[in-house]
């Protein structure tokens, strides 16, 4: 089953409480909060309180994504909120295990963010824990980037080595997924999309729950 979540760094702020209305009347799968810290990526996004305010709001599920140095710190300032997943950044730490058990300790399920350029090989080895992969399709930062095509290999070496040993943790991708990149990466293997500024925020976009039922129509 293919999920989406929907990405509120690039909803209308402004409108906010607006904007997760009508993604609940639209049946998205999952809400994905970027956190930011200014240092692992050039841009800030996100605190606690913000989201907290979202989980008061909304059912909807959360996905906390921690584009942070020190996700260790960071993590435990969320766990709190009881999101469905929160990711790190393998770029940002080497101990994987401890903050893998640092997540499934509260009950939330552990997943690790890989950037573009960062081989999968670096989380080989503690795949068979994770509950999801998230793959970067742009670099983290920023909205608006374009899809990085080479990145599709990627999303099938997971997948391959995934089957190879028997597991089987969700694969999310993140950055300009879109009605043109949609196809590509679900046969890559993907299967939880983030829909940001190139399809759901995109400005021509009226109507979530047409777009999405749109999308999910022509799966």
């Amino acid at each position: 089953m293919i999920r989406f979540a929907a990405s509120i760094m690039c909803a209308n702020q402004l409108e906010l409480k607006n904007e997760l209305k009508r993604l609940e009347d639209a049946h998205i799968d999952m809400l994905h909060c970027d956190v930011m810290d200014g240092v692992f990526v050039n841009n800030l996004a996100m605190g606690p309180y913000v989201i907290e305010r979202i989980k008061e709001f909304t059912k909807i599920p959360l996905d906390i994504h921690f584009a942070t140095v020190e996700p260790e710190k960071f993590i435990k300032m969320f766990l709190h909120i009881k999101p469905e997943f929160i990711s790190f950044h393998a770029e940002t730490t080497k101990d994987y295990y401890k903050i893998v058990r640092l997540i499934k300790d509260e009950g939330i399920k552990a997943s690790i963010a890989i950037s573009p350029d960062t081989s999968i090989d670096v989380i080989k080895s503690v795949l068979k824990d994770l509950d999801m992969v998230l793959i970067m399709t742009v670099n983290p930062g920023f909205s608006g980037q374009s899809f990085r095509s080479y990145v599709i290999e990627k999303i099938k070496r997971v997948k391959e080595i995934c089957s190879n040993e028997g597991i089987n943790p969700l694969i999310e991708v993140d950055g300009s997924i879109n009605e043109k990149t949609i196809p590509k990466v679900i046969e890559a293997g993907a299967n939880v999309l983030v829909l940001g500024t190139s399809s759901i925020f995109n400005t021509k976009t009226v109507d979530y729950s047409y777009y999405i039922r749109n999308i999910k129509n022509s799966l």
